[in-house]
């Protein structure tokens, strides 16, 4: 909450309180265009009514172009129409021509036109104007006159200045505006209440978070979160699960790396040290050292194809591989150890796409067709089968080995549990079993038997097809 760019408080009142604003000024200027009409529309009827009383003290005689208009009208009149001592009048009494007959003749005559529809039922017009130096507004009114001996038409203007007018409406802009500013410290005052509220859930979780002990990766528990914050929270947890498998993985990793690299390493220092002292003969050292060494060499490799399949699972599966295509390619790599056994060997694959990585799919079949080759006796049968139908495909590698023993099975896919410890290292299928649980497949090993008597052992993996190629 404290950073300005990530700061729900700030983004909040930014963002409400700037339009606000802006309406504000808009507002105001609006405000003070309409509270000045309506001000001139209130005093514009005190003006008119001060133009009908000096029209009333009018006198005439003679008629239309031969009268003579007279006026006896003293400034002490208007004081009644004046509202306080801000504002003055003054007024003009003319004739039609533009000859004054009262009151301040250096008032400029009018020389507009009566609007043909105006809001008062009189002949009366309403302007703006500058009088001694002073902005005026004038109301002017052709009052008819007449008597016992005449009849003519006066032009009565009458001048305010505007001190009042202005003032008046300052003050109702200002009261308004007042009122506006209030509302607008009321808003931010509850955006900040409701912010503070609303992510409180998110400050203790933090809390929550940093109180925790190191490597502490246990899932959130957040049963009073808002569900706006369930999403973060579920996601948070996914991440911490994540975490703390990769965690495992590492930590057996090396568990099992320091376990099972000591003990081929000391059987080669030991027979390092017999050749040296010359309890063997040297060829018989050196071959009894490279031995151990392509031992703890494949066993490395193992180890760190276990691991790589690991990190493979946490990437995206953006590649789509052919199975069939990464069978083919391997059981040619493996073609020597096949034509070394004299195995009979079959191959038949289908098309088979899969969302997968081609090395996992390739690590996945060597592994199988290794054991296949090692455990098929010489002269014997294998073969390798790629199948797909709408859904799946599936490997299905057939050998006639001795099988498996049933106390061994339910091991088997657990790291180091070979059927024979001189043979292997028992990670083979435990590679198997890893790459095809990240592919969200299934493997399964069964005995063939005839009669009784196990004739092989057939390896079927399912994998699912990739959703293009369904």
């Amino acid at each position: 909450m404290s950073g300005a760019a990530l700061s729900l408080r700030r983004q909040l009142l930014a963002g409400i309180l700037l339009p606000v604003g802006l309406f504000i000024v808009l507002h105001a200027f609006n405000l003070y265009r309409q509270t000045l009409a309506a001000v001139n529309t209130a005093y514009d009827r005190t003006l008119l009514a001060s133009a009908k009383s000096i029209g009333e003290q009018l006198d005439v005689e003679g008629y239309d172009a031969e009268a003579r208009l007279r006026a006896t009208v003293s400034y002490a009149a208007l004081e009644a129409f004046e509202a306080d001592t801000q504002s003055r009048l003054y007024y003009r009494v003319s004739s039609l021509g533009g000859a004054v007959i009262s009151g301040f003749d250096d008032l400029p005559f009018w020389r507009g036109t009566i609007p043909d529809r105006g809001a008062y039922a009189a002949l009366v017009d309403f302007y703006d104007d500058s009088y001694r130096g002073e902005p005026v507004r004038v109301a002017v009114l052709l009052q008819p006159v007449a008597s016992q001996s005449g009849r003519g038409m006066a032009v009565v203007q009458v001048a305010e200045t505007l001190e009042l007018r202005r003032t008046l409406t300052r003050k109702i802009l200002i009261d308004t505006l007042v009122q506006q500013a209030a509302l607008v410290l009321v808003i931010a005052l509850v955006v900040v209440v409701v912010v503070q509220r609303a992510t409180r859930p998110v400050r203790q979780l933090s809390a929550e978070m940093q109180s925790r002990p190191e490597g502490d990766l246990t899932p959130i528990a957040a049963a009073g979160a808002p569900r706006e914050l369930l999403p973060l929270v579920d996601a948070t947890n996914s991440v911490m699960s994540r975490l703390a498998h990769l965690l495992d993985n590492q930590k057996r990793f090396v568990r099992d790396t320091s376990h099972q690299l000591r003990t081929p390493l000391a059987v080669l220092k030991a027979q390092v040290q017999s050749g040296l002292r010359g309890d063997v003969d040297a060829r018989q050292a050196l071959g009894e050292i490279s031995d151990t060494v392509d031992r703890a060499t494949v066993l490395a490799n193992q180890m760190l194809s276990l691991a790589k399949v690991e990190q493979l699972r946490q990437q995206p599966e953006s590649d789509v591989t052919d199975l069939a295509d990464a069978v083919r390619a391997v059981a040619l790599d493996l073609a020597p150890l096949v034509a070394d056994k004299d195995i009979d060997f079959e191959l038949d694959t289908q098309p088979a796409p899969l969302a997968a990585h081609e090395w996992m799919l390739r690590e996945l079949a060597r592994n199988l067709l290794h054991n296949a080759i090692k455990h098929t006796p010489r002269g014997g049968t294998l073969s390798v089968r790629v199948l797909a139908d709408r859904n799946a495909a599936a490997l299905i590698v057939s050998d006639s080995g001795p099988g498996i023993p049933a106390e061994l099975a339910p091991r088997l896919f657990q790291p180091f549990s070979a059927a024979d410890v001189r043979s292997g290292s028992g990670l083979g299928l435990a590679i198997c079993h890893e790459i095809v649980r990240a592919l969200g497949g299934t493997i399964e090993l069964a005995n063939r038997e005839v009669h009784g008597r196990v004739t092989g052992l057939d390896a079927t993996v399912r994998l699912p097809l990739a959703e293009n190629a369904a």
